[in-house]
């Protein structure tokens, strides 16, 4: 099973069978990831700095023994640009903690914008254990 950025899971058995798991609830907003400072432009071709509370979530994910390690600890970028509507997730990298529940701790992470992004007015959200944070709106340039 795995934790997808979307909050759904998906689950395989080694057939070609896939299974996806959509909840009929929503999650507490007190378990979202919060935005605190990323710049308002972002070039591209650059790495950004994004700091804020709870960016690698509440739980590692889920892992088990030597053959199973589906961790979703760690922060995602997405980004939805205003114009088209496409999705992009950007890398991170350099977190400065995988500590999980960190709570009112802020903590931080650098993602990179790929030179080929798309530009233009976007949100940004941070998702972490497939909750997203409030979105904030960034140019892309």
């Amino acid at each position: 099973m795995l934790v997808l950025p979307t909050g759904q899971v998906m689950f395989t058995d080694g057939s070609p069978d896939v299974e996806i798991y959509t909840s009929p609830g929503s999650p507490d907003p007190a378990w979202a990831p919060v935005i605190k400072s990323v710049p308002g432009t972002l070039t591209r071709g650059t790495s950004v700095a994004i700091s804020g509370l709870q960016f690698n979530g509440l739980s590692q994910g889920a892992m088990y023994g030597d053959d199973g390690a589906m961790a979703s600890n760690y922060p995602l970028v997405r980004v939805t640009n205003h114009a088209s509507g496409h999705v992009a997730f950007f890398k991170t990298h350099g977190h400065s903690t995988m500590g999980v529940a960190t709570g009112t701790h802020r903590v931080s992470t650098t993602f990179d914008v790929p030179a080929g992004a798309e530009t233009g007015a976007s949100d940004l959200s941070v998702v972490a254990n497939g909750i997203a944070s409030d979105p904030v709106t960034v140019t892309v340039q």
